[in-house]
């Protein structure tokens, strides 16, 4: 329970501490610096009354050491102090999150640095787990992470919300940003667990703040519908013991009705006002799927119709696998693997688990099994996530005895 709230406080202690006395940097370490006095202390002395307070006043009272262990910011040191809240004050109740998320797509900072950064501000992830998801050693990542922080310091990023040009110009990297927190709590890609539900529900938590930031925007509300439909089959995607649960083998009856349905409402109001946008187009396709009662009622050619729009609106391999799919519950699966033939000389996904699981799939649906085995034990060896690796692995051990047990032709001569 402690660990849960301090996940859910942290972003919003982060952005008060910001807010207040600026220096991203420090904030950063401060905040931190709380969270791991409150993990130590909570559970000895209990859960204060006020936890936000509490951990906005410890990470201040680190955060004015750090600034007067800096003697050549005796000026920093003094304005922080004058803004010291006495103690007992209240704390203010607005949550600055939003703000900080703008602040971690700053400009000034790579794709990459804007994601990791806002995974460990406002996602709450160490950085560890980071490193991980990025397929690089934790010394990089907390390099990469720090050199941003400092990035940002240097670049003059003030702790608020960019006006309004700015704001447009930075809000399709905030998008990208939230998409890609959202993809890492349904799906983690790497460690012991498929999701992690705090996350994914942070991302639909922001992007419902940007949306009422920006209200006529059709992509983003086509990104939040996307999150909602996606998010509903949460329920359903994991057994009991913790191993994944594709799409076609969920039991819809326990995906969340009322996340679906707002998905569904919210993106059949945008694609009647809105200027069509990649996240609409993807929202569409998981409205389809979300209103097919069973799999075999889902019409698999109005998703094919969808990815082909997407495909010409936003290539890339990943539409490229998805669209191989539907083109495979249409045409047959031996459609489906042609379709998929672009993406073996395509670096940024021909040695991805996910192209191998989904050829495996065609393959065994074209009853080419020995080519489905070992496209499961490829993929299974490719994944970093250890859920995605047991349903892999069972893939494979299912086809293993039809491989075992096949006859073979008689060799003559």
């Amino acid at each position: 329970m402690n660990e849960r709230i301090l996940r859910e406080l942290a972003p919003q202690v982060l952005a008060a501490v910001v807010r207040r006395h600026g220096r991203f940097d420090l904030a950063e370490d401060a905040t931190q610096d709380a969270l791991i006095a409150a993990a130590r202390q909570w559970p000895v002395e209990g859960v204060p009354d006020n936890p936000r307070g509490w951990l906005i006043a410890v990470a201040t009272r680190r955060l004015i050491d750090a600034l007067r262990a800096e003697a050549s910011r005796t000026r920093r040191e003094e304005t922080a102090l004058a803004h010291e809240p006495p103690p007992g004050a209240d704390v203010p109740e607005e949550d600055d999150t939003l703000t900080l998320l703008f602040l971690c797509c700053h400009p000034a900072l790579s794709p990459p640095s804007q994601l990791a950064l806002t995974l460990r501000a406002v996602g709450g992830l160490t950085t560890a787990e980071i490193a991980a998801a990025f397929l690089v050693p934790e010394a990089t990542m907390a390099q990469r992470i720090s050199r941003a922080k400092a990035t940002i310091t240097d670049a003059g990023g003030r702790f608020e919300l960019p006006g309004e040009d700015e704001r447009a110009a930075r809000v399709r990297v905030v998008l990208q940003v939230l998409y890609l927190m959202f993809n890492e709590g349904y799906a983690a890609t790497s460690g012991g667990q498929l999701q992690r539900r705090e996350l994914a529900r942070e991302a639909i938590r922001l992007t419902r703040m940007t949306r009422a930031l920006l209200p006529d925007d059709g992509e983003v509300a086509g990104l939040l519908a996307l999150m909602l439909l996606t998010q509903a089959r949460s329920p359903a995607r994991e057994s009991a013991d913790g191993m994944l649960i594709p799409l076609a083998e969920q039991d819809r009856r326990r995906w969340d009705g009322s996340l679906r349905d707002e998905g569904v409402a919210l993106i059949q109001q945008t694609l009647a006002r809105a200027r069509l946008g990649p996240y609409q187009l993807q929202a569409a396709i998981a409205a389809v799927h979300a209103e097919a009662p069973t799999p075999a009622d889902t019409d698999w050619p109005q998703v094919l119709e969808l990815y082909d729009l997407l495909d010409g609106l936003a290539p890339s391999p990943v539409v490229t696998l998805n669209r191989a799919v539907a083109v495979a519950m249409v045409r047959g699966p031996r459609a489906g693997l042609a379709a998929l033939e672009s993406l073996t000389d395509d670096r940024r996904l021909a040695e991805h688990h996910r192209l191998a699981a989904v050829r495996a799939h065609l393959h065994e649906m074209a009853g080419d099994t020995a080519e489905a085995l070992a496209g499961f034990q490829d993929a299974a060896r490719g994944t970093t996530s250890i859920p995605e690796r047991r349903y892999l692995e069972a893939q494979a051990q299912r086809l293993r005895g039809d491989v075992e047990n096949a006859p073979t032709t008689p060799t003559t001569g």
